[in-house]
Order: C-alpha cells, then sequence, then structure tokens
C-alpha cells in the first residue's frame, strides 16, 4: 500500500511539473508560432510558382513540411535549454527542491511538459498544413504526411531531451548552441559513417564509427523526402527508427538526472 502510494504521489508531481510548463509554453509560444508557419506556408504557395510552375506543388509541400521541423526545432531549442536555468535563475529551483521532490521528478516533469508543447504545436500545424493544401487543391499522400509529421515530432522530443541535457550543466545560450549542432551533427552522422566506410582507412573507420555510436542518427527520422513522393520505409524499419529515437532519449534524460542530482545551487 505504501509502494504504491508512493508510486502515484511520484506521477502526480511529475504531471504538476508537466502541467505547468505547457500551460506557461503554450501561453506564450504555440499561437504566434502557428502563425509565423501558416505565413512560411502561405507565402511557399504564393511565391513558388512563380518560379517552377511544373513542380511548384511538391516545392510546397516539402516547404510545408520542413517548416514544421524548424518551428519545432525553435521550441525545443529556446525552450527546451531554458527550462532548469529559468528555474535557477528566479531562484525558484530553492522551493522545488525544498519540497518532498526529487529531481528526477523534476527533469522528467520537465521534458513531460516540453513534448507535450510540441506535440500540439505539431499537430496544430499538420492541421494547418492539410487545410492549405486542401484550399489550394494540392493533392497530398495524407498517410506518408501524418507518418512523416509524427518522425518530426518524435525527433524534435529527442532534441528536448537533449536540450534539458545540455541546460543541466551550462548557460541557455551555450546549451541552444549544443543543442543545434547535435541537430546538425545528428543529421549528418550517417554520412560521417560512410564516409569511413568510403575511406579503407581502418584508424578513420574506427573513429567514425565511434562517433555514430555516441551521435544520434537524426536521419532515421527523416521521412521528408519520402512523404513527398509518398515512399515510405517498411512498418518495421519506422518501428526500428522509433524505439532507437526513444532509447536515445531515455538514455539522454538519465545522464542529464545524475548530472542536475549532483549540482549544488
Amino acid at each position: 500500500m505504501n509502494f504504491s502510494l508512493n508510486i502515484s504521489l511520484s506521477l502526480g508531481r511529475v504531471w504538476a511539473i508537466a502541467t505547468n510548463v505547457f500551460r506557461e509554453t503554450v501561453r506564450e509560444q504555440v499561437l504566434y508560432l502557428s502563425l509565423l508557419y501558416t505565413v512560411i506556408v502561405v507565402s511557399a504557395m504564393l511565391m513558388l510558382p512563380e518560379f517552377s510552375y511544373d513542380s511548384s506543388a511538391k516545392m510546397i509541400v516539402d516547404v510545408g513540411i520542413a517548416a514544421i521541423e524548424v518551428v519545432s526545432l525553435i521550441v525545443a531549442v529556446l525552450v527546451g535549454t531554458n527550462l532548469i536555468n529559468k528555474e535557477i535563475d528566479k531562484r525558484t529551483i530553492f522551493i522545488l527542491i525544498a519540497k518532498p521532490m526529487h529531481r528526477t521528478e523534476f527533469v522528467l516533469g520537465k521534458h513531460l511538459g516540453l513534448t507535450a508543447v510540441i506535440g500540439a504545436l505539431v499537430s496544430i500545424m499538420t492541421v494547418i498544413f492539410i487545410a492549405l493544401m486542401a484550399i489550394k487543391n494540392i493533392p497530398i499522400p495524407i498517410p506518408a504526411i501524418l507518418a512523416a509529421n509524427f518522425f518530426i515530432f518524435w525527433q524534435i522530443m529527442l532534441l528536448g531531451a537533449i536540450a534539458i541535457f545540455f541546460g543541466s550543466f551550462s548557460g541557455s545560450l551555450i546549451a541552444s548552441l549544443l543543442t543545434l549542432a547535435a541537430y546538425l551533427i545528428g543529421n549528418f552522422s550517417r554520412d560521417l559513417l560512410l564516409l569511413g566506410e568510403i575511406s579503407k582507412n581502418p584508424s578513420l573507420q574506427t573513429v567514425t564509427r565511434t562517433f555514430y555510436m555516441i551521435l544520434p542518427d537524426l536521419s532515421r527520422a527523416n521521412l521528408k523526402n519520402e512523404a513527398v513522393y509518398n515512399i515510405l520505409p517498411s512498418f518495421l524499419d519506422m518501428f526500428n527508427n522509433g524505439v532507437y529515437i526513444l532509447s536515445y532519449a531515455l538514455l539522454t534524460l538519465a545522464i542529464a538526472i545524475l548530472i542536475f542530482a549532483r549540482r549544488q545551487f
């Protein structure tokens, strides 16, 4: 009975933190970013046909999906890296850790709230995108689009964990730059591995394989081009890629919790 009560209270504290993050971020960010996304897609719909009439429809779809990723990335970087440092700057961290709250609950709650924000934002932008395509009478493969956008959400969920990880031991600016670097490198980590294999140099191959094992392979979540042409990997490949991203996110959060647990205030 005591064990189940402790679990319930622990989940309740995690949920309370997540709810607070969601409310604050949605109130401050999501509406304006949704409007920004709408402006980007509408601008693409107006401008791209002027440059390439034959392939403008596919270019508009490509821009629409890519904009979802970029806008979501902005949230993960700016909000995620600041979730812990904001509490420190406001001195509210002393109140939170003074309560019967484990620092693990604090970190997990922050990430859960950020993930909920990203999920809501991706969902809203997906609805806007499909509606605009319908208004413009641009045919789109909706199942493929939904799959690509889900993996965008899944990728940004991982980057949110990485942002919290960097924010657990560094300032917001440094953490933001490191998270952006992780995003860029993660999208090219498979190319780095391929470069090592092409070189035929055993030492270089060892180095590139090591980096590939350490760095996230974000190309696993990049289905934008496939969605445009309605060509997606098999369900098993998508499932395995999803499990990989989730496992990497959980490992990153575990390391962030260990660092944050040892941090002195």
